[in-house]
């Protein structure tokens, strides 16, 4: 075996021993992509995955800011409101925050690390922010990935937390366990277009920068929605926080674990993730169907049918079917 198919089992057994640097190379690694990426994943699968909270909501909402209170509070930083037993304190926490990748670089613009430097120099904090450089398939595929490692790193709770509410934030941050959208006063005009799909991800709705005028009414307007929206038998609670002082911060972490005691105790939480699977499964099918197509689009055959088509000899569904037999039979 080379030192390239040996490498990421010895990153992991290192990451798993509490070298930090080890775990971000892996991270990396997942993040990159390639068959490096698939050796990584087939080495994390087996493990048992982590509790995920996704967090997402518009730009500007505090998400960052609310992402670095509740890793204090999961921490044990903030007094439970609910008492011990509903809400205990985690011994490692690792975040994820989804940036937008660099136009220069390609890599994460490191904004959220920033805002969450009070947790720098706790060694059972892990934080890393993730672009979608070149993993086929993008960060759908990639952060399931990079949540595993984390899990299989000794991290009970995993906190993902994206940039926006477009729809790859949206569906990164819904491949969680329990998922917060996070909301400002004012949302609904900044966020129309978004509220369907919000509605249908959200486990947890928070208002924050509760100090501003309009909380009541975007309150009110979220218990509206639900209202009107397909009932289950857990019905998001809508919470109002102030992350720059961390008001509602304690509330949080106790909605957050009364939704995993629910998804617990009603078998949800199995449901829920061998669902996410049979999805990741999916975009993994999806991915090497499209690297298929790529490496298709690359040949002399692909060019062959295009002048074809272009001399009217042939329609480009009989050249699809074509390729595809050739490349089958290949």
């Amino acid at each position: 075996m080379s030192q390239t198919q040996r490498a990421p089992q010895q990153l992991l057994e290192a990451a798993v021993a509490g070298d930090r640097v080890s775990l971000a190379r892996l991270l990396s690694v997942v993040e990159r992509g390639g068959e490096a990426s698939g050796q990584v994943a087939r080495l994390v699968y087996t493990s048992a995955p982590p509790y995920t909270i996704g967090i997402t909501g518009a730009p500007g909402a505090g998400k960052s800011t609310l992402t670095n209170q509740l890793v204090a509070a999961a921490r044990g930083a903030w007094p439970d409101p609910g008492g011990p037993a509903e809400a205990e304190s985690v011994h490692q926490v690792g975040v994820l925050a989804i940036d937008p990748s660099s136009p220069f670089t390609g890599g994460a613009i490191l904004g959220d690390r920033v805002r969450m430097q009070q947790h720098a120099t706790d060694p059972s904090v892990f934080i890393r922010s993730m672009a979608t450089r070149g993993h086929l398939g993008g960060l759908a595929l990639a952060v399931p990935d990079a949540v595993r490692v984390l899990g299989a790193a000794g991290f009970p709770l995993v906190i993902v937390e994206t940039v926006g509410v477009g729809q790859m934030e949206v569906e990164v941050a819904s491949a969680a366990d329990t998922t917060v959208v996070v909301v400002t006063p004012g949302w609904g005009d900044a966020m129309q277009a978004s509220k369907a799909g919000l509605l249908e991800v959200a486990d947890v709705f928070v208002v924050n920068k509760a100090d501003r005028p309009g909380v009541d009414e975007a309150r009110r307007d979220l218990q509206q929605m639900l209202d009107l929206s397909a009932s289950s038998n857990w019905r998001p609670p809508v919470l109002t926080a102030v992350a720059t002082t961390g008001e509602g911060v304690a509330e949080l972490w106790a909605a957050v674990a009364r939704h995993r005691a629910y998804l617990e105790e009603t078998g949800a939480l199995d449901r829920r993730r061998e669902a996410r699977l049979a999805q990741e499964l999916r975009r993994v099918l999806s991915a090497r169907v499209l690297e298929e197509v790529r490496a298709i689009g690359a040949g002399r055959r692909f060019d062959d049918a295009v002048r074809a088509i272009a001399e009217g000899k042939l329609d480009p569904y009989r050249a699809a079917e074509d390729l595809l037999g050739a490349r089958a039979g290949s």
